[in-house]
This record gives structure tokens, sequence and C-alpha cells, in this order.
């Protein structure tokens, strides 16, 4: 029986069958050389035939998409696979061997068009994210406008009832004088017609005139003259603020160096898995600091490490100190590297974020008002600076602000109302644009999406889970120091335990990944930086 459309849930998936012939059983896997889904069943079955059991086959969601089919123009025998990097034209292997093209450098079709789906998908998320929340914000503050429009209609509204009953006391009292007024006339003539009749030598008399009363001429012109107006003033209307969205033109676009550069993290992305063990690749010692509370690393070959005292410091890999201040944190997540390489650290005591130049200047950077800022990241997706912060009586929150430190969103609450954060300690932010929030005293990763929606909150894998430095990978993983290192999937599912006490990971804090895919994590009690390789 056909199922009405009205039936069908909205968030209802395709079903993806198997592409075997007769095989309908769910697809889970696809061959990037046949271009065909397969279910497990068969894809053993593929890898077991002689015939194709050297094809790449991935999971379906990490499948290479099939670029359509395209005779080539001039020879059109051949279909179109290749891409003439000079020539910036698709082309098939027989112009490789033609005048026009010979000893240019030629580049799988399939490979640039896998590329440029992961672009578009990217982007996609993009807008819905910027999109969707926007949308909200705008219904948010229209329902607000409403309100308020209904607001004033009311107070204008009773503001012409009022008046028009004081019109209506000072007709009343005018009614009032006149009615009094024509009661003593009434009066004397009634006394002077009295006087006539006593008995009296008749004397010459008169006959009274009475007063005659004209009615005011009134029409409701005139009556509405008397009370006020109410006027639409002819202003100009004002749009309403919309966040302009990032474009993508620049990559989508991209120019040959940018596209060789997206290609090595596209295929270093497309590559990288979970190692099997973790591998130790160096160790270093941090002068300065008595513990490695949290890390920051810069440009290559410099690190920033802090203490619970307030010490932080900036080394080289040789372990020469190269600068140290004095600040207001502990044992948070307080300091971090912008894009444009300048460190910015919290100053609770102050309630300011603090810039410092590569010049070593220090400067305010950001001023938090009556909220004690806590923890800092900036993001590695646009710049933007994430910070956790504190204010007695109400429930913490996180705020985002531009580049430049203006102030864009504060996520504090849950769709039911209720604080997600107690003590956002540390923070980052995922490559899908999740916020990621150590919270101890919730004991408890809380994870809300780029429009502030809580999405899942990670408490361990038993009791007694205090979380610790917190970072991400280019995986999109997370990783949470506890008295180890958590590693989950960007969905909150635990994957494993990264550092076992016996590969030096006993009591870690911090943690960050660098741009090789190495781990870094400082130690509780020592002032030790310990770098490991976990993907291969």
């Amino acid at each position: 029986m056909e199922i009405s459309k009205s039936l069908v849930p909205p968030d209802a998936q395709h079903y993806l069958v198997c592409g075997t012939k007769d095989c309908e059983k769910n697809c889970q896997f696809y061959c990037n050389e046949c271009h065909q889904p397969l279910c497990e069943k068969c894809r053993d079955e593929h890898q077991k035939n002689k015939k194709s059991k050297n094809h790449e086959v991935v999971h379906y969601k990490q499948r290479k998409r099939q670029i359509p089919v395209e005779k080539c123009k001039t020879h059109p025998t051949k279909y179109i696979d290749l891409l003439c990097e000079e020539c910036q034209i698709p082309i098939c292997s027989k112009c490789t061997a033609t005048t026009e093209h010979r000893s240019h450098v030629f580049t799988d079709l399939e490979v640039v068009f896998a590329e440029k789906c992961s672009l578009c998908h990217t982007e996609i998320a993009k807008i819905r994210s910027s999109f969707e929340p926007t949308c909200q914000d705008l219904k948010l503050e229209i329902a607000e406008d409403v309100t308020e429009i209904k607001k004033i209609m009311e107070g204008i509204k009773a503001s012409m009832k009022a008046e028009a009953e004081a019109v209506k006391k000072l007709v009343d009292t005018v009614t009032s004088d006149k009615i009094e007024q024509v009661e003593k006339i009434e009066e004397s003539l009634l006394e002077t017609l009295s006087e006539n009749l006593m008995i009296q030598p008749i004397p010459e008399t008169f006959k009274p005139v009475p007063p005659i009363f004209t009615a005011g001429q009134h029409s409701k012109e005139d009556v509405a003259k008397l009370l006020g107006r109410i006027t639409v003033p002819n202003a100009k209307l004002e749009n309403r603020k919309i966040k302009p969205m990032e474009t993508a033109s620049t990559q989508l676009k991209p120019t040959g160096k940018q596209r060789k550069q997206d290609r090595v993290k596209f295929d270093v992305k497309q590559t990288l898995s979970l190692s099997s063990s973790v591998t130790k690749v160096s160790e270093y010692t941090v002068p300065g600091v008595d513990y490695v509370k949290h890390i920051s690393l810069g440009k290559p070959g410099r690190l920033w490490a802090s203490d619970l005292y307030g010490n932080l410091v900036q080394t080289d890999l040789h372990g020469n100190q190269l600068q140290k201040i004095q600040t207001s944190g502990g044992i948070e997540g307080y300091h971090t590297v912008t894009q444009d390489g300048d460190l910015i650290y919290t100053d609770q005591k102050n309630k300011v974020i603090n810039r410092i130049t590569p010049d070593n200047t220090i400067t305010d950077f950001i001023k938090t008002g009556d909220w004690e800022p806590l923890s800092i990241h900036s993001s590695h997706i646009n710049g933007d600076i994430l910070v956790g912060m504190m204010n007695k009586g109400e429930p913490s929150k996180v705020t985002r602000y531009n580049k430049t430190g203006t102030e864009i969103q504060n996520t504090q609450r849950d769709n039911k109302g209720q604080g997600l954060y107690s003590t956002p300690h540390y923070i980052t932010e995922n490559i899908n644009g999740d916020v990621c929030v150590s919270d101890w005293n919730k004991h408890a990763v809380v994870v809300v999406d780029k429009s502030g929606q809580h999405r899942f909150s990670y408490k361990g894998q038993g009791s007694g889970f205090t979380p610790f430095g917190i970072c991400t990978d280019l995986l999109g993983h997370i990783l949470v120091c506890d008295a180890t290192v958590h590693l989950l999937d960007q969905d909150g599912q635990f994957l494993s335990l990264v550092l076992a006490s016996q590969q030096g990971g006993k009591y870690p804090c911090s943690v960050c990944v660098d741009d090789e895919t190495n781990l870094w994590v400082g130690q509780s009690y020592t002032n030790t930086v310990t770098v490991y390789n976990y993907l291969q």
C-alpha cells in the first residue's frame, strides 16, 4: 500500500540499496573504481574476486563522487577524464598527446571533482549554519517588534481614553456651573414675582423676560480638535541588520597555488585514520612553569604554556625561555593563538582579554563587563574568539566575538531554559563548527552547534569523570583529558583511551593537535610536554 506523503516524517532518510543485481540489502560501502554501492556481504565477495580484489572499497560516506559522463568534443569516441592544469579545461586521455597540451600537467578529473564536491558540501554546511540561526534571530526580533507595537498601541489607547475622560470632566464642570447660574436667575425671578403678590397699592408692574438657552453648535470635528491626535511618522523604513555570511568565492575558484595546498590538506584528511598504537615522538621541558595546565601552539618551533600559579611562558623547542608573563589564570585554558599569530589571554581579575602582539606589546583587546573570563579559543575556521565566562548568580555562558572583538553571540541555556555550563574552564571548536566545553563542575564535556543548540554532553566512561584540557583534530575527533586522554567522535561517541599510564599518560592536563596531526600533552605535576603520534 502506498504511504501518503503527509504520513512520511520530515526527517525520514533515503534507504540506500546495494548495487549488486538482485541484492536488496542496505548499502554500507562503495567501490570507487566501479562506482557501485555495496552491502557488507557483497563487499566481501567483491574483494575476493580476482578482477576487483585490488579495488578501493570505502564506507559510503567516504566515497568518491562519480563525475558526469561526457564525451570529448575533439575525440568523440573518448570520455573526458583529465584536467589540464595549465589550460584549466577538461580533456580526454587522447588529448594529452596533442600539440596543444604537450608537456602540460594533468590531474585525474575524479580527484578534482571529489575536491569540488567536498568544498561544496562544506559551503552548504556553512550556508545552513548561517541561514538557520539568522532566520531564528529574525523571527525572534519580529516577534519582539510585534509585542512592542502592541504595547505602544495599548499605551496610545489608554492615553486617548484618559484625555477623553479629562474633557468629559471639564464638560461636566462647565455644565454644573451653568446650571448653578440658571438656578440663581430662577431664584431671582421668583423672588421678584413674590414681591408683586404683596397687597399694596397697585403699583406699576412689569412682565419678566425669561432667559433663553442657546445650544452650542459643535461638530464631531470640533470635538476631535479638543483631543490629541495620533500620527505615523513619515520616516524611511530601516532595514534589519543581518550579519553577512562569509562568501566562498575564493574557495570555489582557488588559484593554482591555493588549489595545491587545499589538495594536500584534502588528501591528508582522506588518508588519515586512527593508529593501532600511540607512538611517542618527542618530549620537551618548559622552563618557568611548575606544571603544564594549558598549551597554545604559535608559529613553528614556539610554544606557550601556563601553570596553576599564573605563570605564562613562551619557549622554543630547545628549552629556551623567550617570554614570561604573570597573569591571574590558573587551571584553565585561558590563552590561545589567533589566526594573525598573536597570543590572547584572559585576565579574570580585571575582566578583560589581553592581546600580545609579535613585538611583545600587551594591550586590552576585549572588556567583558561584569563577567569573569575563564577559557578562550581562537577559531581555526573563521578567526572568531570563543570565551567561557562566569558571573555570580547567573548560569555561566560562552560568548562568541569576531576577530576584531565585536560580540556576536551568547550561549547560556538549553531549549528547556536550563543553564548549559557551570565552570567552562577549557574550550575548543570542532571542524563542523561545534563548540566543545570542558566543564569540571558538571563533570562533562558540553557540546553545542554553531547556532548554540545543545548537541550532547559526554560524561566519561564511569563515575568520577573530571575533564580538563580539550582539543579537536582534522578528522573531527574530540580529545579531552581526565586521568588519561579520551577520544570521541564528533557526535560524542567514545572511541578509545589514547594514552595509558605506561605511555607517560599519567595525569595529563592539557592537549592540543598541531598541523602535522601530532598530539601535544602537558602533564599535571611536571613541567613536561610530550608529543605523540596517534593517527596514521
